[in-house]
């Protein structure tokens, strides 16, 4: 499957705003993913808060305020990952950086903790925040979630939060996710996902592709990517929902250890 590359630039552009407004000291007080209001669906969708009010707010208090500010998804995966001390975190479409600061510090200064973002902004204003907090082992990488700039084995955690949904090839990242990971290695993702009974059609009915809805996969669908990318234990949780039949979810799974 080819990505779209509309699409890709038209959440590139999305997100690029949403740094510029995070640097600017702006919060957009939407209940989208993707952090402006209406693109989350029709008048009388169901909508509840994404972004930073998923946080507790004593986990952030001390993270620089633009870390904050520009956190737009569905979860907190660091609250789901179970990281430990040593371990090597990857944060795909990491933003700010909020998730890659907070595992810097769940896995201590013998671990590490890499983000991936494709738009320069966020990059700027993530490698800013990890200066402002004094985070020394954190790295910030440029490029995509389908073609992932790390080499095979080489981290032993993947977190990601709400970004998943937005790639139009979602089979290339599930299988990035499985090259990337050491051998035991686990996944641990927050992610807009549908019931099954949801259909495609529906589901852009429902809000639209950068809004984080009309791309989601349904949970049967996640479930059988995870497989079939060569992840065993897979387990999707819905946690809320975001739009009829749409769910923000935890997803969970493992890298064999013999692979």
């Amino acid at each position: 499957m080819a990505v779209d590359k509309s699409l890709r630039d038209e959440v590139r552009d999305r997100y690029a705003e949403a740094a510029r407004a995070a640097q600017a000291g702006q919060y957009e007080e939407s209940s989208d993913c993707c952090g402006s209001g209406g693109c989350c669906g029709p008048a009388g969708a169901q909508v509840v808060k994404f972004g930073r009010d998923l946080y507790d707010a004593t986990q952030v208090v001390d993270l620089p305020d633009t870390a904050v500010l520009a956190s737009l998804g569905c979860g907190n995966p660091t609250a789901v990952a179970d990281l430990h001390e040593g371990e090597r975190v990857l944060d795909l479409g990491s933003g700010g950086g909020i998730d890659v600061l907070l595992s810097a510090r769940r896995v201590g200064p013998t671990g590490f903790a890499y983000g991936v973002d494709m738009t320069d902004e966020m990059l700027e204003l993530a490698r800013a925040n990890a200066a402002e907090a004094g985070a020394a082992n954190v790295e910030f990488r440029k490029g995509t979630i389908e073609d992932l700039p790390f080499d095979d084995a080489s981290v032993d955690v993947v977190i990601s939060n709400c970004v998943i949904n937005l790639s139009t090839d979602k089979p290339a990242v599930l299988a990035e996710m499985f090259r990337v990971l050491a051998p035991g290695g686990r996944v641990g993702v927050s992610d807009v996902v549908a019931e099954d009974g949801v259909s495609p059609e529906e589901r852009a009915e429902r809000g639209s592709y950068v809004g984080c809805v009309a791309g989601a996969l349904s949970k049967q669908e996640y479930l059988d990517g995870l497989a079939a990318a060569g992840f065993t234990s897979g387990s999707v949780t819905f946690t809320h929902e975001v739009a009829e039949g749409m769910h923000g979810a935890i997803v969970k799974a493992t890298k064999p250890a013999g692979r």
